[in-house]
């Protein structure tokens, strides 16, 4: 269990997407839920994303994982980044649910770092919210003001920038953290050997709305209306104002009807970037056979990284789970118990399966390999 030692209302209030903030002591006695050896046994696996960092004088250089040896790298200047951690390690889980004051659907990932002495990512901006934690040794963040950066030497594709004058300089200990919104140049550097955790926060861009929406539109074959005028311009070459107008108005008359929109936004958000862990059952499993195992004591686990999302005054009675759509014949308050809890009771399921519609939902997420018996 983790406590976060953070007013959660002032945060959000001062902090949350407008100003960077060091929290000393954000977690008292904190113990780190993995291992540098758990780590470095995550980064072999070819399903999970990680890579190795190696920092040289003027440049850094990347090695994609999976990793199966560090013998060439030394004892300093380079660190491994494994993500979505809370996917493939269950005792992480714990610590994601410390920051679940922030909405699921923002959720990205756990990523874990281990950093040899001098091993980071050079000056850097990111799009996201990310909260820096620090377990096991030190390491020392810069962050700077936001402005107009160059990306390093010209490239736009990298995240990378010059260097920059530091309104935040840190060094952060166990259970100390770092917050950092979207736009502010930061840069960290390992002092000793040290295991870290960045806790990421994304929203969609405009361009993933836009694509979102047209998926939406051609697998549910909507959106066929055509433009319709009744004045055309004089030159035959012209496209009118009140052409261009109409045009858009047909885009934006259609993004605002919620029967198009819930849906686009409850699928979209509620995917992960990183591959899940599925625990599908060896065989279907049946009402009866979730019976008996409530009746023998067991509980009912989500998998780390899925995200169950449901709407605020939705159009219809559903859930949203990895980018499906599951219509259901049931209460908002009982949706939005399944929803919220990573562990399913043993009460709880009993009530489910009393309501039979509960009662297949949650069948049905056993065995899609959603959720697990505990």
């Amino acid at each position: 269990m983790y406590t976060l030692n953070l007013n959660t209302n002032e945060f959000l209030a001062k902090h949350w997407q407008q100003t960077p903030v060091v929290i000393k002591n954000a977690f008292t006695n904190f113990v780190d839920p993995i291992s540098a050896d758990e780590l470095a046994g995550l980064a072999c696996e070819e399903e999970v994303s990680s890579r190795i960092i190696i920092t040289k004088e003027k440049d850094w250089d990347i090695i994609q994982g999976p990793i199966h040896s560090y013998d060439a790298y030394g004892e300093d200047n380079w660190q491994l980044l494994v993500q979505a951690v809370n996917h493939w390690f269950e005792d992480s889980v714990p610590l994601v649910e410390a920051f679940r004051f922030i909405p699921d659907w923002r959720f990205d990932d756990l990523m874990v770092s281990f950093a040899t002495p001098g091993g980071g990512v050079g000056p850097h901006i990111d799009n996201y919210d990310v909260f820096l934690l620090q377990g096991e040794g030190t390491r020392r963040w810069k962050v700077g003001d936001k402005g107009n950066y160059a990306p390093r030497g010209g490239d736009t594709h990298t995240a990378l920038i010059d260097d920059f004058e530091p309104i935040i300089d840190v060094i952060l200990e166990k259970g100390d953290m770092l917050y950092i919104p979207p736009g502010y140049p930061h840069r960290g550097e390992t002092i000793t050997t040290a295991l870290s955790y960045s806790i990421g926060f994304r929203s969609p861009s405009q361009q993933e709305l836009m694509s979102s929406l047209a998926d939406h539109l051609l697998d549910t074959n909507t959106g066929t209306k055509r433009f319709i005028s009744h004045n055309e311009p004089e030159i035959a070459a012209c496209l009118s104002k009140e052409h261009q107008v109409g045009l858009v108005e047909l885009i934006s008359s259609l993004i605002k009807q919620p029967k198009h929109y819930q849906q686009m936004l409850g699928q979209m958000l509620s995917q992960s970037r990183f591959e899940l862990d599925l625990c599908e059952p060896e065989q279907s499993l049946s009402l009866e056979d979730l019976k008996q195992a409530i009746e023998e004591g067991a509980e009912i686990a989500r998998i780390g990284g899925l995200k169950i999302i449901m709407l605020e005054e939705d159009s219809e009675s559903r859930l949203f789970v990895n980018g499906e759509v599951f219509d259901i014949d049931a209460d908002e308050q009982d949706l939005a118990h399944i929803a919220s809890q990573f562990t399913l009771s043993q009460d709880t399921v009993t009530t489910c399966i009393n309501h039979h519609a509960l009662g297949e939902l949650v069948l049905k997420f056993l065995n899609k390999g959603y959720y697990y018996l505990a």
